[in-house]
């Protein structure tokens, strides 16, 4: 007689408990797959992890206590070979980029059929991508398109001075130049030479493209 198939080990990681049980019961309820726990934290899912060693992990991209991408790459420093699967309502191109960057292998929406997790879990236990091949070089190309932004960001905040940020955050209030300079209780001309600088630093022509610039690498959130 063959011996019964090992089933396929599954930590959820899910802080609604009513989707999370439901999950549970429906993935249980097949021959093949066993769910091993349920965490509703971050801490919860990495303790879990470790304790029960799971093949796959089904989990939501946002927990309240962290993001499922920063708990996915915890949780593959001890076991880095584990299946990710990323089960989501969050269904922008951020979460997804932020999934793939920490090895899911998959990434479906909530409102998808709960047939398609089991076929998942089981497609992911095997070691298969389904996040389909031209899709994933678009998002992996956004994310090395986000990377330099972050690199670019950081460099122009670097390069404005504090009494720069703040000249940049006025004129983003639609303050002119003598406007800026009794609000900060400086000289007209000392505006001016503010103004200028980062103009020449954002390689910007005018205010409004300075401003544009501003707008693009989120400057004002820093200033």
């Amino acid at each position: 007689m063959r011996p019964e198939p090992t089933p396929i080990t599954v930590l959820l990681v899910e802080d609604h408990r009513l989707v999370a049980e439901g999950l549970a019961g429906m993935l249980n309820a097949t021959d093949d797959i066993r769910v091993v726990g349920i965490a509703a934290t971050a801490a919860d899912a990495v303790r879990l992890s470790a304790l029960e060693q799971p093949a796959v992990v089904v989990m939501d991209s946002h927990l309240p206590d962290s993001a499922g991408a920063d708990i996915a790459g915890r949780i593959r420093e001890g076991q880095p070979t584990v299946a990710l699967v990323f089960l989501s309502a969050d269904e922008s191109e951020a979460a997804m980029i932020a999934a793939v960057r920490a090895g899911a292998c998959a990434y479906l929406s909530k409102s998808r059929a709960t047939a398609d997790v089991a076929d998942a879990v089981r497609r992911a236990a095997e070691g298969e991508m389904l996040i389909p091949a031209a899709q994933l070089a678009r998002l992996l190309a956004r994310s090395h398109e986000m990377a330099l932004d972050d690199d670019e960001r950081r460099r122009l905040l670097d390069s404005l001075t504090r009494r720069e940020k703040e000249v940049l955050a006025l004129m983003a209030e639609g303050l002119d130049n003598r406007a800026i300079a009794a609000d900060l209780g400086i000289g007209f001309t000392t505006v001016r030479g503010h103004v200028q600088n980062i103009l020449e630093k954002l390689d910007a022509h005018s205010k409004l493209e300075a401003l544009a610039c501003a707008a693009r690498y989120a400057l004002l959130d820093a200033a």
